[in-house]
């Protein structure tokens, strides 16, 4: 069974001269343990496309599978589940919350939650402290990390709850190169281990460090 499949997805948007077709028609397939990189133009839809993929934006017509389930047949409550609980998201902005230590910003998903589960998560994010090599970082504030500090607690906070499928927003943007293949290295590992990750990326580091790179151009994928 495929982690990821999107069948025919179409996406437009109102705009002041009419509809403007964004996606086209677009399937994609991603399997337990790939790294799949996706190139475009600016304004091609490689964010649409993975807003839609990770059950953020309900697409035009098309499907979105995620293990098998369609996750645009669900209820929205339902939908928002199967997303905490199987998608993981990574952005080139951090989205740290600047008063929060790294350990808190990693577990931010669920200080709300009043439950064993979000108590074993609180142990999972000291593992990812000390995988990601945020040890000695692990009481600071985000404005006394580095930009690659940043995003491995950004993406520590992404892989808090297991998810099977990571989507990659540009990662490594705002990262030098050392920082960056760093931040690549964990995305491999994830898929090594049995994850599936799409990466959206104008880099050629990171694109061509997947093991497919595919092009989004006129809507279409090529």
């Amino acid at each position: 069974m495929s982690v990821l499949d999107l069948c025919d997805v179409q996406k437009a948007y109102r705009g002041p001269k009419g509809q403007v077709e964004v996606l086209k028609g677009v399937s994609l397939r991603l399997e337990a343990g790939e790294f799949v990189s996706l190139r475009g133009p600016s304004g091609s839809g490689k964010s649409t496309l993975l807003w839609i993929a990770g059950a953020l934006m309900t697409p035009g017509r098309g499907s979105v599978r995620v293990e098998g389930q369609d996750v645009y047949g669900l209820s929205a409550e339902l939908r928002a589940r199967k997303r905490a609980a199987k998608i993981g998201f990574v952005f080139q902005q951090f989205h740290l919350v600047p008063y929060l230590t790294v350990r808190e910003n990693i577990i931010s998903p669920i200080l709300a939650e009043r439950n064993g589960n979000a108590r074993g998560l609180g142990s999972r994010a000291d593992e990812l402290v000390d995988q990601l090599g945020l040890g000695p970082r692990r009481y600071h504030r985000p404005w006394q990390l580095s930009s690659g500090e940043r995003q491995r607690t950004a993406l520590a906070r992404a892989l808090l709850r297991g998810p099977r499928l990571l989507l990659a927003d540009e990662p490594t943007g705002n990262l030098d190169a050392e920082n960056a293949q760093g931040v690549l290295d964990e995305l491999h590992r994830f898929a090594e281990a049995g994850g599936a990750v799409l990466l959206v990326t104008h880099s050629d580091q990171a694109a061509f460090s997947a093991k497919r790179v595919l092009s989004l151009q006129g809507g279409r994928v090529v």
